[in-house]
Parts: C-alpha cells; structure tokens; sequence
C-alpha cells in the first residue's frame, strides 16, 4: 500500500493532537491539585478531574467495568480512522479529521491505561453556567467531527449544483 502525502499530514496531525493532550495532561496531573480550580480567563478555569466515563461523564458511576469497554471502543475506532487515512479513496480533507479524530481518541485511550480514568482540565462558564469540564484530546475529536461535517455538507452542495448544470 502506498502511503501519499495527504495520508502522512493526517498521521501527523494525529500524533501532534496526541502528544499535545499527553504533555498538558502531564502538567495539569503535575502542578494542579485534584479537584481544583484556578481562573485563567473571564469565560475559563483551569482545573483538575478525572472522568473514567465518556463525554459529559456518561457512565462515569459504572463501577470500573466501562474502563475496559471505552478502551476498547477507542482501539477499534482508531484501527477504523487509520484504514480511512490510508484508503486511496479518502479525500484529503476527511484524512485530516480523521487524523484529529484519531489523535483524540488516542490520546484518552492513553489516559485510560495509565490512570483509568481521562484527565479534564478546561472548564468553560459563562455567568453560573459550566460546560462540562474537558481536555485537548476532545478539541481535536470535536474538531475532526466539524471538519467532517462541513467537508459533507460541502461535498454534497457541490454534487448538487452539478446535477443542477
């Protein structure tokens, strides 16, 4: 199988999304307490939690069992994001979601296995109200997930007004 260029950004891509998440969750384990929280910004805290659950902590009070199970899911879908990379057919702007994507889910299954549970250290508020509290590793899947959705919507646009001509 030969690998091209587009397929190479993509893998870059996922490993500097990985590394990123790995090393600010290094710093965050290392100079912010467990469950605090410093104002960095009018609209941001920094903080320190542990979610051995998936997005808005589902599953999180599951009993350890989900550790395994979100592990599990991330290795096979990160099996799933690298055949797209390298299929011939994928178009260079999906590679690069796939590659976010795919650093994101590396970069938690990390986390999983080192400390069973994804570290999160960015808590975005606005008056009393906080989004739940997350971590590079998301940007770069929430990230991939958007990139995808417009590269769609785009794809389809443009089929639409050829089929128009």
């Amino acid at each position: 199988m030969r690998v091209d260029r587009s397929s190479w950004g993509a893998l870059g891509l996922a490993a500097f999304v990985m590394l990123a998440d790995v090393l600010t969750k290094q710093a965050i384990v290392a100079w912010v307490a467990y469950g605090a929280q410093h104002p960095w910004l009018p609209i941001l805290n920094i903080v320190h939690l542990l979610n051995p659950g998936a997005a808005f902590s589902f599953l999180s009070q599951a009993g350890g069992w989900q550790r395994w199970f979100f592990l599990a899911i991330a290795l096979i879908a990160s099996l799933f994001l690298l055949v797209m990379i390298l299929r011939p057919q994928t178009r260079p702007l999906e590679r690069a979601a796939f590659g976010l994507i795919l650093g994101g889910a590396l970069g938690n299954a990390i986390d999983r296995v080192l400390r069973g549970a994804v570290v999160d250290w960015i808590d975005m508020h606005w008056g009393g109200y906080h989004w739940p509290a997350f971590n590079a590793a998301d940007v770069g899947i929430s990230a991939g997930v958007a990139v995808l959705v417009l590269d769609a919507w785009r794809s389809s646009r443009q089929r639409t007004i050829a089929d128009r001509a």
